[in-house]
């Protein structure tokens, strides 16, 4: 791949300009929809949107197959975090030590919780940087956020049935006999010291037919592959 190729090469593993244009769609619709439906429900409150929910809408529409875009995290993430950021709004008020513990019991929580979602980031903020968000008390977290990610969720559903995409995202089903063991897996994640957006499911699947494909490959051509 030249240079000029790399600049504009898609970031994710996978990716292509197909299912870009599917995920910009889906943006569309999915935020739209949500817009429409938080007037129906509540029609004096204007356009009823938090703003988070447009980070949501990138996890669930881009990368619909991430553990963090999952409609758990997206509901339990966003309405955990509007709760975190409300009571520590309370307790600790509206200046810079009240954002960076919001923001770090929010993490913790949501990982508790299994519902870890990186616009929860976002969302336990409103409260502590704004004032007249603390003053609708703990109410905020079922409206606007609830609302507004019950029904991000579910449009999501529907959307990814009728584009094709596992969602809620089913694991890759992995050989009979697989080359790789999840030992094996979750050594190799241990000894690097990471984490990374994928289960490790889907990445058990992916090594092992990376595996035979190499395999395949070898046959094919009589020789071994490069590293």
């Amino acid at each position: 791949m030249s240079l000029g190729d790399r600049r504009f090469a898609l970031l994710l593993a996978g990716a292509n300009w197909r299912e870009r244009l599917i995920a910009g769609i889906g943006a569309v619709i999915g935020v739209g929809l949500c817009a429409a439906i938080s007037s129906l429900v509540a029609p004096n409150h204007g356009l009823l949107l938090a703003a988070p929910l447009g980070a949501s809408a990138v996890l669930l529409f881009a990368v619909p197959s991430s553990p963090l875009a999952q409609p758990w995290p997206i509901v339990g993430g966003n309405i955990v975090s509007a709760l975190v950021g409300i009571a520590t709004a309370q307790l600790l008020g509206h200046g810079a030590l009240a954002a960076g513990v919001a923001v770090g019991a929010a993490i913790l929580l949501m990982s508790v919780l299994r519902c870890l979602h990186p616009p929860g980031g976002g969302t336990v903020l409103l409260p502590v940087l704004a004032p007249a968000v603390l003053a609708q008390g703990y109410g905020f977290a079922l409206l606007p956020i609830g609302l507004n990610a019950v029904a991000l969720a579910a449009i999501g559903v529907a959307f990814h049935r009728l584009s094709g995409h596992s969602y809620p995202h089913r694991p890759m089903k992995v050989a009979d006999r697989p080359r790789l063991l999840m030992e094996d897996i979750d050594a190799a994640l241990e000894q690097s010291g990471e984490t990374f957006d994928v289960s490790r499911e889907d990445l058990e699947a992916l090594l092992d037919r990376a595996e035979r494909h190499a395999a395949t490959r070898r046959i094919a051509t009589g020789r071994p592959s490069r590293t």
